[in-house]
């Protein structure tokens, strides 16, 4: 079940209000062993095996949650980078050790072979808490009644954002329902285009630009932008793009994963952009292109 972006925090008591995580969106499914899947039905059990000891409670469980690497009580997604694509377990044993994961688990599925997918959220949540899970590796985040306030809060906090749930509400599976509003808080800047690439199987559609930002070293990489690029925005950008090629790099350092493909370009158009933070490694976190800056040279 996904949540829709709202526009105002809802208020009343038909609404509880939860911390939007920034992680890997996972359902965990509680057994003789544990299997952990993604939001793209990607089985990746092997990369997680501190959730295995989930087992030994002997419960019978469906949850759902957001796997999170903890690094000074803000996640982090670059230490979940490491992780999420382990298929070696004697690796993944090793990553447990130096970059553990904590489990939030934000709702129950099933318990004990009954589905509860058809129970309100709020009978969901008081079995939830009654399940007792509270470890290193695995936590049941609390819920508030004033989301206003909780957004105000997560802002201070630089978390990512507010999740909405209304306490009446079955479990839609797939679906991107209006019973769940999420409320991101995103962040709007100006970035040097230092580089593109074309969408993938096209020598003319463009794909992503990367981005950077002027320091006394130098132009530093800030990642790649592709949403909001699509049709007519597109058009527009590779048209100011296309005589600025250049040879090499303008930036000081790109990793090459992305540097595979691009097309450098001189440091001369900015461009706008919201994004959710910067992340550990200096990333825009979930950038969105806004436009082009026409009063700001590069």
């Amino acid at each position: 079940m996904l949540a829709t972006k709202g526009e105002r925090v809802p208020r009343g008591e038909a609404w509880s209000h939860e911390v939007k995580w920034d992680g890997i969106r996972a359902l965990v499914d509680v057994g003789e062993r544990v299997r952990v899947w993604t939001r793209t039905e990607r089985d990746v059990s092997v990369a997680f095996p501190e959730l295995q000891a989930l087992s030994h409670a002997g419960c019978d469980l469906l949850l759902d949650g957001e796997i999170v690497r903890l690094g000074d009580g803000v996640p982090s997604l670059a230490g979940l980078a490491d992780r999420i694509h382990l298929t070696n377990a004697g690796k993944a044993r090793r990553l447990a050790d130096t970059a553990p994961i904590t489990l939030l688990a934000f709702d129950v599925l099933r318990a004990e072979g009954r589905d509860l997918s058809r129970e309100p959220w709020a009978v969901r949540r008081e079995r939830l808490e009654a399940l007792g899970l509270d470890d290193v590796s695995w936590q049941v985040p609390p819920t508030y009644g004033d989301g206003e306030a909780l957004l105000a809060g997560v802002r201070e906090q630089g978390l990512e954002g507010v999740v909405s749930k209304k306490v009446t509400s079955r479990y839609e599976w797939g679906a991107r329902s209006r019973s769940w509003l999420k409320f991101p808080l995103r962040t709007t800047g100006s970035y040097v285009v230092g580089g593109y690439r074309f969408e993938t199987d096209s020598a003319s559609r463009l794909g992503a630009v990367l981005l950077g930002e002027r320091t006394g070293s130098g132009l530093v990489f800030r990642g790649r932008v592709g949403s909001g690029l699509a049709g007519r925005s597109g058009r527009a950008v590779a048209r100011l793009l296309e005589p600025l090629r250049r040879a090499d790099s303008p930036f000081v350092e790109v990793p090459r994963v992305d540097a595979l493909g691009t097309v450098w370009v001189e440091p001369q158009v900015v461009v706008d952009v919201d994004y959710l933070r910067i992340t550990a490694d200096g990333r825009l976190r979930q950038p969105s292109f806004r436009g082009v800056r026409e009063d700001v040279d590069g």
